[in-house]
């Protein structure tokens, strides 16, 4: 649990045992949301809770939640966001599978009736049945459906945990059928001490103020590919180069192309408005360039841009297209 999330988690633990059948725990990405549910769902299943009701992390129900294999537990995902796979009964039908696109960025409809035949079945333990969705938003129109069938007539001691980045996007009728628990942004000098924590030391403030504020994020663009992927656009705008963004190569370096220059359109604005910048990719010699309204354009096209990276579209052409319109405003 982080530390900015504990006084949430005691609210939350607190009525632990008075909860309805469904929790929402919404907020920004990369603030803690999923550690919250986790925690939360360790409790419910935990055999042994302590005197201030927190999970043990010593009876058979911790340590099963712990290891992933809890047979009460279920998590609810895109393919893309799997962290186990499973190992199939027919080779070639796997096979196959292997040359088809990449896996989805959507929970799917028969990923919730799987669901469903899960939470309608006996506790093993003799506990309550918890599904964690994450993200909620993921699910395409026909899964969100199905679970609301869920949500509406919850089988008995079914608890669902929905994870939102961004509620409104989620059916209004599952909002109302949820308790909603919200997780902000933590204050910028616990963030950093987490972020120092983590050995991300000399660059800690640059990531946090790029990811809006979210360490979790901020923490993970920093260490992973996606820092990599990043890096050549952020240098080009650092130097106010925009002619030496590199051309993508790949989804990922085309995802992460028009994220930069999204975020880098909204910091024009918010510096020629308020004189200050939200994501720290405007150097102030550059501030002054530009209309606002032109740069509020270029920030929503980029932001179509940033789903349109996800399909298959030619990484090099579209990065071309996207830094010309850039280099053309700029």
């Amino acid at each position: 649990m982080y530390q900015w999330n504990k006084d949430i988690w005691t609210s939350l633990r607190d009525r632990v045992d008075r909860l309805p059948h469904a929790v929402l725990v919404q907020g920004p990405e990369g603030v803690g949301k999923l550690a919250l549910a986790e925690q939360l769902a360790a409790r419910l299943l935990c055999e042994a809770p302590t005197a201030t009701s927190d999970s043990c992390g010593r009876c058979d129900g911790c340590r099963w939640v712990a290891s992933g294999n809890h047979p009460d537990l279920r998590r609810l995902e895109p393919e893309a966001l799997a962290k186990t796979g499973t190992v199939s009964e027919d080779p070639e039908r796997e096979e196959r599978g292997a040359r088809r696109a990449k896996p989805s960025n959507e929970i799917r409809i028969d990923q919730v009736r799987d669901l469903a035949d899960f939470l309608y079945l006996g506790s093993h333990r003799g506990r309550r049945r918890v599904a964690i969705v994450h993200p909620a938003e993921a699910m395409n129109v026909h899964a969100a459906n199905a679970l609301l069938k869920g949500l509406e007539e919850p089988p008995a001691g079914a608890m669902f945990v929905l994870v939102s980045h961004h509620p409104a996007r989620l059916l209004p009728t599952i909002r109302s059928r949820c308790v909603v628990v919200s997780v902000p942004r933590p204050d910028e000098t616990a963030a950093l001490a987490w972020l120092e924590s983590e050995g991300l030391k000399q660059d800690g403030g640059r990531w946090l103020a790029f990811c809006g504020g979210a360490p979790r994020l901020a923490q993970q663009y920093a260490s992973g590919e996606r820092s990599a992927k990043l890096a050549p656009v952020l240098e080009a705008l650092g130097r106010n180069a925009p002619g030496a963004i590199p051309e993508a190569t790949d989804r990922e370096g085309l995802e992460a192309i028009a994220e930069v220059l999204q975020k880098h359109a909204i910091d024009r604005v918010v510096t020629l408005l308020a004189d200050r910048t939200v994501y720290g990719t405007v150097r102030p010699a550059a501030a002054g360039e530009g209309s606002a309204l032109a740069w509020v354009a270029f920030a929503r096209e980029m932001g179509r841009a940033r789903s349109l990276a996800r399909h298959p579209v030619n990484p090099r052409l579209f990065s071309a297209e996207l830094i010309s319109k850039f280099h053309e405003l700029y």
